[in-house]
């Protein structure tokens, strides 16, 4: 069972009025903080982020806050009654792209939260999202897109909010259904897709994209996953989103990808992949040539001597 304690990253600009972007510079950090976090808690987050009270611009964000912007797309008892994750924005050079880690996030993956900070409009930072304890994630998305308006002093409609919201819900439900990669990979697809030849002018040449895609990727989608995505993508027809802007950042991602995967780092990652595999195919081999038992010790002694880091993955 999921866990259900949502925390939302939303902050008021309006208590705020002090911070701008003539005070931001690359590599600047602002954080934001679950006010609900015990002071443990938050201390523990702050040495996380190699940040301090004294020397990052800290937002405290309230659970009323979070139904504010999760309230249309999530239920009240599902949202919680707590704010307690956290996250960090730290400003990067302009064209530098964006790049997510998160910790203890285990139902939004890295790859929705790039897919939705691009439909807001955020570009150029590394983020980082974190939570005391194993959390769904969901709500992180508005603290995000907040921080970024402090940082830049450009602020995003309240309908682009929204949208990015329910993207984000939208695609981790998706999914539950179609695994969590699967479902990333068609949004940025649709996007990109969009971004190179426009926004499709009427609902079917929408769908004709959206299930064109799924195919192209092998996703089989019922009948409700495309009228949610209809849905979503009408929404986002509407708004002033810079699709142009969008296709650029998913661009960096594929080079940051394709970069890590031909770095010294990444080929290692991948060797340790290959023998892995290489490894538990032998042993099923030998299972079932009828040594079951000396099966079962190798799978197990090839699986410590392959062991691939879990620090060693593309984020």
């Amino acid at each position: 069972m999921k866990k259900i304690m949502f925390s939302l990253f939303t902050l008021c600009l309006f208590a705020f009025p002090s911070i701008s972007f003539a005070d931001a510079v690359v590599g600047e950090v602002i954080v934001t903080l679950g006010e609900d976090l015990t002071e443990q808690q938050k201390q523990t987050i702050l040495k996380e982020m190699n940040a301090t009270e004294e020397n990052n611009q800290i937002i405290y964000v309230t659970n009323e806050e979070e139904h504010q912007y999760l309230g249309n797309y999530i239920s009240k008892a599902t949202i919680g009654s707590k704010a307690l994750s956290s996250s960090s924005i730290t400003i990067e050079k302009s064209g530098s792209g964006l790049e997510v880690k998160t910790k203890n996030i285990d139902w939004v993956t890295d790859e929705m939260y790039l897919n939705a900070l691009m439909t807001a409009g955020v570009k150029d930072a590394t983020i980082y999202v974190t939570a005391p304890f194993e959390v769904s994630g969901t709500a992180a998305l508005t603290g995000l897109i907040k921080a970024y308006e402090v940082s830049s002093d450009k602020a995003i409609s309240e309908d682009v909010k929204q949208v990015a919201n329910e993207e984000l819900v939208t695609t981790a439900k998706l999914g539950d259904e179609v695994g969590t990669e699967n479902a990333s990979a068609l949004m940025a697809k649709i996007k990109d897709d969009i971004a190179k030849n426009g926004v499709p002018e009427t609902e079917a040449e929408l769908r004709t994209l959206i299930e064109e895609s799924a195919k192209e990727l092998g996703i089989t989608l019922t009948e409700e996953d495309i009228n949610n995505l209809i849905n979503l993508f009408n929404k986002m027809k509407d708004l002033n989103i810079n699709w142009d802007q969008v296709g650029q950042q998913l661009e960096k991602a594929k080079d940051k990808i394709s970069n890590f995967l031909n770095s010294e780092e990444g080929q290692s990652f991948l060797q340790k992949l290959k023998e892995f595999f290489i490894a538990l195919w032998n042993a099923i081999v030998s299972f079932f040539t009828g040594n079951e038992q000396s099966a079962s010790a190798h799978i197990i002694n090839n699986m410590n001597n392959h062991q691939i880091s879990a620090d060693a993955k593309i984020s």
